[in-house]
């Protein structure tokens, strides 16, 4: 089931890095103000997650799922970008989440060679073309299969039939106000309290994954199913973090304990570690 998944995931990455380098050509990066190199180096990337599909699928034969259809939020070449380095540090988090279940040593070295290049992947799209910030802290943040399986159904329209069935639910997305909030501060959520669920008797708390650790915020049950619910986001948050709705306050959080979709949070930081927003 892991190399399934791994499959799957490498299937949107894929499939997301053709499509908008045949709709984007170098006059078109060109006039997003990008030098030509950056369009090379995401013709390298392309080329990197052809040999990883190709790589999965051998392994898995008969087994191996096939594309889905899938539907992307991007219009420009900077959305392209943007997004790139979202999808590139998911992947980095989602392999690191396979890293426990794993059980064969030539697959643990195998998804470890992938991780590390999905990885250059993420930091050279933050660091060097968009001037971000190159990682997120000390510790690469996993996160678990249900997690990044309801991430990926937030680009999926439609999966062939023959697909094997993965042991997951999409659950419903969040979103914050601001969109992008500042570590510390005061947020307000917003998400499908019905889809997940909720009820006036859960005891309810937004857990924030960065690195290997993870915070859980108390948030007030009545607030959140009236639509106004509001937390405070931990301090010292830097790069990329997580974040999901749950009814338990320890880890490891279990699928049927999760109800939503994560959130990404990215907070940026300059090379003297200040956050820029």
């Amino acid at each position: 089931m892991v190399l399934q998944f791994a499959l799957g995931l490498e299937h949107v990455e894929n499939n997301y890095y053709h499509k908008f380098m045949d709709m984007f050509d170098e006059a078109a990066f060109a006039a997003a103000g990008f030098p030509p190199w950056v369009r090379g180096r995401f013709v390298q990337i392309v080329q990197h997650e052809d040999t990883h599909v190709r790589f999965i699928t051998a392994a898995l034969g008969a087994d191996a799922p096939l594309p889905c259809t899938y539907s992307f939020p991007v219009n420009t070449v900077t959305d392209f970008v943007t997004l790139s380095g979202v999808f590139e540090d998911g992947a980095s988090a989602a392999y690191l989440g396979y890293a426990n279940i794993l059980q064969d040593d030539q697959l643990i070295t195998n998804a470890g060679s992938i991780v590390v290049t999905e990885t250059r992947h993420a930091t050279w799209i933050d660091s060097a073309v968009t001037k971000g910030q190159p990682w997120s802290g000390s510790f690469q943040t996993p996160l678990a299969l249900g997690n990044v399986f309801s991430l990926l159904s937030e680009f999926t329209v439609a999966c062939p039939d023959t697909n094997p069935k993965l042991p997951f639910v999409a659950h419903t997305p969040i979103s914050f106000t601001p969109a992008a909030p500042v570590p510390g501060s005061d947020i307000a959520l917003a998400f499908n309290t019905t889809a997940a669920k909720i009820s006036a008797d859960d005891k309810l708390f937004l857990a924030v994954f960065s690195g290997l650790n993870t915070t859980f915020v108390p948030l007030e049950t009545s607030s959140v199913l009236s639509g106004t619910a509001k937390a405070k986001l931990p301090v010292g948050l830097q790069g990329t973090a997580y974040a999901v709705v749950t009814n338990v306050d320890s880890t490891p959080i279990p699928d049927t304990a999760t109800l939503t979709a994560p959130a990404i949070l990215i907070f940026p930081f300059d090379s003297q570690a200040n956050n820029e927003q």
